[in-house]
């Protein structure tokens, strides 16, 4: 569930981005959840040419996934399919973080693949071949064009899991099965899959996903041959600096891409960016917090798991042997001097236990988030409220329980603190009332 100062976020960065249209139809869905072409013209009260153009615009800067579903007709009707549309939260947050993207791959495979990489960004969705046509116009006559060069650039992108093919543009989701007919009782907008309730938001979502196998498989062989002028006139050119127009066929309330039909399109993976977002985070906490030698560790052990993490926001790494943690620290700046038992002593310092019969070892990352977020929240308090207001506020998040006030406030400057947090909400208050005072 979205909260509504996260709404008005998302809005003022698509309304940034790509104008007062396109953020009035993305709040629209934000607010109302999702919705069909017809019910977003009615609640918008925009013509229908334009948000055509909106949902089209906002589908290809991957802000918003199409689907059908098949719905029951009116009596004596057959049943009919009808395109909805949802609106995608996090990837219009992420718009906040493109420079840090950026700088990502800029350190890690250099500028050549920056310069694609931002188009991405930029355009949202590309093929190759209109990757080669942007890059064409930023190369001077005097220059040669080396699409190998180019080629090579990508070939990193999709290597390093940067960029990922883009989902179907309009999956079609299944009725439910007769085993999962009783979920309607529970609403019209989840199904109950064994133990797990799944909204349709999710299902749409999984059925748009490409096969893990397809995901970041880059087919050479696809790729035409760019010196053919016939091949320059074939596909959209995208201009440097301007959003990427394409003509679009309209079905019953759905919109069909027809470059999409032709050619595998590209975006930027902002999953394995998250995760290298979150594994930074991970380790500067823990040279602050400990010491660089923890840090220098930790890297070690995420770069050896990060391929085995499934989903963004695990618990714990997989474990990992000793012996492979020494190989990899070893090859980390300033890790070279470091020895068995020092490694051994690190570990215990990041939380883990010795082990009995196998040494392997796995880091608790959500105890390091967690200590992060607090630490981060406890320095806001202490910038905005002041020291007492601080030393409360550490004092309750610590103890993780409940307390009288005139047992925790003991002083004057305390309890003016105790007031300026709950008038911002900082922390909450229960009251227990006698019969006689009710």
């Amino acid at each position: 569930m979205v909260s509504q100062h996260g709404i008005k976020l998302a809005v003022y960065l698509v309304s940034s981005f790509y104008g007062d249209h396109n953020s009035k139809v993305c709040e629209c869905l934000l607010r109302r959840g999702t919705l069909t072409l017809a019910q977003i013209i009615r609640f918008t009260e925009l013509s229908r040419e334009i948000v055509r153009h909106c949902l089209l615009a906002l589908i290809h800067q991957n802000c918003i996934q199409a689907f059908s579903i098949q719905q029951e007709g009116a009596f004596g009707e057959a049943p009919k399919v009808v395109t909805h549309y949802m609106a995608l939260f996090d990837n219009i947050i992420h718009h906040m973080r493109f420079p840090k993207f950026i700088a990502i791959v800029k350190d890690e495979l250099g500028g050549e693949c920056e310069k694609v990489f931002e188009a991405l960004l930029q355009h949202g969705r590309l093929s190759f071949n209109q990757i080669v046509d942007r890059e064409k116009q930023t190369v001077s006559k005097e220059e040669n064009f080396d699409v190998d060069h180019l080629k090579e650039s990508f070939n990193k992108l999709v290597n390093g899991r940067f960029v990922e093919r883009c989902p179907a543009p309009e999956p079609f989701l299944a009725p439910p099965s007769d085993e999962e007919t009783p979920a309607k009782k529970r609403g019209a907008k989840s199904t109950k899959v064994g133990d797990v309730s799944e909204s349709i938001e999710q299902r749409a979502l999984a059925a748009a996903a490409p096969m893990e196998s397809l995901r970041f498989l880059a087919e050479t062989h696809n790729w035409s041959d760019f010196s053919d002028k016939s091949s320059e006139e074939k596909f959209t050119s995208v201009k440097t600096g301007e959003k990427r127009k394409q003509d679009f066929l309209e079905t019953d309330g759905g919109l069909l891409d027809q470059d999409e039909k032709k050619e595998v399109l590209w975006r930027v993976n902002f999953e394995e960016l998250i995760r290298r977002l979150r594994h930074q985070a991970c380790i500067a906490n823990a040279k602050s917090r400990l010491n660089d030698e923890c840090g220098i560790i930790l890297g070690a052990i995420l770069e050896l798991t990060r391929s085995s993490e499934s989903k963004v926001n695990i618990g714990s790494t997989a474990s990992v042997s000793i012996n492979d943690i020494y190989d990899e620290v070893i090859k980390k700046k300033g890790g070279l001097g470091m020895n068995l038992e020092r490694i051994r002593a690190s570990l215990v310092e990041l939380g883990c236990e010795m082990p009995m019969l196998v040494e392997e070892y796995s880091i608790d990352l959500k105890s390091i988030i967690d200590m992060a977020q607090n630490e981060e929240v406890e320095s806001i308090v202490l910038k905005r409220y002041g020291r007492e207001a601080y030393r409360m506020f550490r004092f309750l998040s610590k103890s993780g329980c409940l307390h009288e006030t005139d047992k925790s406030v003991n002083s004057l400057d305390l309890g003016a603190a105790f007031s300026r947090l709950l008038e911002h909400h900082g922390v909450s208050m229960r009251i227990n009332m006698s019969e006689e005072g009710k």
